[in-house]
């Protein structure tokens, strides 16, 4: 994931995950969940700041503050449909420009193959050639 541009949005949709699933009213009710931490500053020994959250304020009280603020609307229907299906097809998370690095780090694809078959022009120059004709 690129955490610069996605982490909150992951962390709003994770933290949200169990009031989808209508397990709990809040994400505050879920046991098992960040969100007590991270909005209202409860000690759990397991987590730590990241850099991301660090930055919504200069306080704790700053930063929960800002954080619960991230809940006060639901998570945007387009954030929600790329985390669910860059998730559930093992795709990172990020921009065109982040998912190139993880191409080339990796040596492997990090974007689902382009559908259908490459037009024949494409693929051979062909197209390039008649525009310099014309």
């Amino acid at each position: 994931m690129d955490a610069e541009a996605y982490y909150l949005r992951c962390c709003h949709y994770i933290d949200c995950n169990p009031v989808r699933a209508g397990m709990v009213a809040d994400p505050a009710d879920y046991r098992w969940s960040s969100h007590r931490r991270l909005a209202f500053g409860e000690r759990d020994p397991l987590l730590s700041g990241h850099e991301q959250y660090l930055r919504l304020g200069a306080t704790p009280a700053e930063r929960q503050r800002a954080y619960r603020a991230l809940f006060v609307t639901d998570i945007d229907p387009a954030d929600l449909d790329e985390i669910r299906s860059n998730t559930q097809r093992g795709w990172p998370i990020g921009s065109e420009r982040f998912k190139d690095q993880i191409e080339q780090a990796l040596d492997r694809a990090a974007r689902p193959p382009q559908r259908g078959r490459q037009r024949k022009e494409a693929a051979s120059g062909v197209a390039g050639e008649r525009e310099k004709l014309l």
